[in-house]
């Protein structure tokens, strides 16, 4: 079904006569149209193009040209959704500057909505050969600025989840008091698109000027009526990630997006030393925050202490983190998914309780339950931390098309990762840290060698995901969580064994290498078991065997893990 044409035209004041004057297509049947300066672009739909144009020739009177997508076969639900994927698409392209704000497009159905992917694709690439994009539509949705833009098209869930935070923050904001809210969602159910959404949408709100935000009528117009702006008028935002590469890639992001320049991208470490207090802080990846134990340098331990003293006025050990966003900060909206903790340094178990049950008691805990990375569902998330459990199921199950692998031979799974990485991108293999990382101090070395098989960790920590040399190393937990891959191809190292006595997992501490993964707190004066130990490693492979969109491979060193988990991962027959 590709019937469209694309009218193209200059773009002026006197536009929306020409339009008028050109027939009924022009001023009553839903278009979508593109405005663009060769610098900035507007995307939206409307079923009449020639007054949307006259609206526009008000406050977008810079823009150069429109291009009109016209289609005997449009209708509203069509058009709403080919200018939410347009206005996506230029996002994550980045070479137009995306002038949009976050109008709360729902991902809904729509009757025949398949039918119309191809057009969709064909509109995309006469728009590209137009000039009007960069890259090709499968670069732009394996790239980090499509995947964590904030112009995404919210399930019913998501946008539900953002109505109520914005319902309670505003009310917040006019009692005056301090609040916090807690997200709770799995791995792969979108809290991380909810935060950037929400920051995008409360910037919107702050700085659209209200005849512009007159024109269109979509699910979150009310919180643009009169009386939002100015409660977020000279409020400070800032948006929280304790892991430096998601850090990175969520700043470049925002650098990239009009209006996000004003949220301040932050690690915990540069929000404990802020002279300023924070209106507003959104924390993703909460249960990543630190809680006092060994730092990775001596300055940062330094740098602890100071922050304690000055702000509670002593270097307590029971100060978290978590108590210097909260000390700096009005109000705070945290991220959390408990079972995402990986090692002892994290904040604890029971501060992350209290800390949903305040929310609960506040009102303020919000649930994300629907699976948005994994394309095998929510119930194949659940299932990997059922086989990796005590109580694991009866038999496997079979979440075809998922393509769901199990190899005897790393060679063989290295080489199908490979293909699959020359076939869609993001394809990238992932382990344990159960192997020393000697290519730290010698570069020239291997640190895995197993099946005739010599591999490298990760040379870089900063969005090693997208780096040169990624598709032939091995990725950490510290480098992948919070990340998507097309395809995961995981490594069970031998920090991870099965005892058939005690028909359980079990870990082998002397296997596992991440010093400050298993690194006691004597600061606090706990020593931490093995099976402390074995919650924090059957953590990281949870999170490692749902990073994949389309697929999870996975290879176990350990002989007897192997045919425990060989029944769970393999393709049924």
């Amino acid at each position: 079904m590709t019937s469209f044409e694309i009218s193209s035209r200059a773009f002026s004041s006197t536009t929306h006569e020409e339009l008028r004057q050109a027939g009924d297509r022009y001023t009553n049947w839903p278009v979508v149209y593109v405005l663009d300066d060769g610098r900035q672009v507007y995307v939206g739909e409307t079923g009449n193009v020639a007054n949307r144009m006259r609206q526009h020739a008000e406050t977008k009177s810079h823009l150069e040209q429109v291009r009109i997508v016209l289609d005997d076969t449009f209708n509203k639900s069509v058009c709403l959704d080919l200018e939410s994927h347009l206005i996506r698409y230029f996002s994550g392209d980045a070479k137009l500057e995306v002038l949009n704000r976050n109008d709360g497009v729902i991902d809904a159905d729509y009757f025949l909505r398949e039918d119309y992917k191809d057009t969709f694709e064909a509109v995309f690439d006469e728009l590209r050969s137009l000039g009007l994009f960069e890259r090709s539509i499968p670069e732009i949705e394996n790239s980090d600025l499509f995947k964590y833009s904030p112009f995404k098209a919210l399930t019913q869930e998501q946008a539900i989840v953002i109505e109520d935070i914005l319902e309670g923050l505003f009310g917040d904001l006019e009692r005056d008091v301090d609040t916090t809210a807690v997200v709770q969602g799995e791995p792969g159910t979108g809290k991380t698109i909810v935060a950037v959404f929400l920051l995008k949408l409360l910037r919107d709100i702050a700085t659209v000027d209200a005849q512009d935000a007159a024109e269109t009528d979509t699910m979150f117009s009310d919180f643009f009526a009169e009386g939002h702006r100015e409660l977020l008028e000279g409020k400070r935002i800032g948006f929280v990630i304790p892991q430096q590469s998601l850090r990175k890639t969520i700043q470049k992001v925002f650098r990239k997006t009009p209006r996000m320049k004003g949220v301040e991208v932050l690690g915990p470490f540069e929000v404990g030393t802020a002279q300023e207090r924070f209106d507003l802080l959104v924390v993703d990846e909460a249960h990543r925050l630190g809680q006092r134990a060994n730092q990775p340098s001596a300055s940062l331990n330094s740098k602890y202490t100071e922050i304690n003293l000055r702000l509670f006025g002593n270097d307590d050990s029971q100060w978290t983190q978590l108590d210097w966003i909260r000390r700096q900060s009005k109000h705070t909206i945290f991220l959390l998914d408990s079972l995402q903790s990986v090692k002892p340094a994290d904040i604890p178990q029971d501060l992350q309780r209290l800390l949903v049950d305040e929310a609960q008691r506040g009102r303020r805990r919000y649930w994300l339950t629907s699976q948005m990375r994994v394309r095998a569902g929510s119930d194949f998330v659940r299932y990997v931390r059922r086989v990796l459990g005590d109580a694991p199921p009866g038999e496997a199950e079979d979440f075809s098309p998922y393509d769901l692998r199990f190899f005897d031979d790393l060679g063989e799974m290295r080489a199908e990762i490979a293909q699959r990485n020359r076939e869609v991108g993001l394809s990238r293999l992932v382990a344990g840290y159960a192997w020393p990382w000697v290519t730290k101090k010698d570069p020239a070395a291997y640190d895995i060698e197993l099946d005739g098989e010599r591999l490298r960790w990760n040379q870089t920590q900063t969005d090693w995901i997208n780096s040169a040399t990624s598709p032939d190393e091995v990725g950490s937990i510290h480098t992948v969580q919070g990340y998507d891959l097309n395809y995961a191809g995981v490594i069970v190292g031998p920090d991870l064994r099965y005892d058939p006595t005690a028909r359980r997992l079990v870990i082998d501490r002397a296997n596992y290498h991440d010093k400050k993964g298993k690194e006691n707190n004597p600061r606090r004066d706990i020593v931490y078991t093995d099976d402390d130990l074995r919650d924090f490693i059957l953590n990281i492979y949870a999170v490692l065997m749902t990073r994949g969109i389309l697929g999870t491979y996975v290879y176990v060193c350990d002989p007897g893990l192997r045919e425990h988990l060989r029944p769970y991962f393999s393709a049924p027959a």
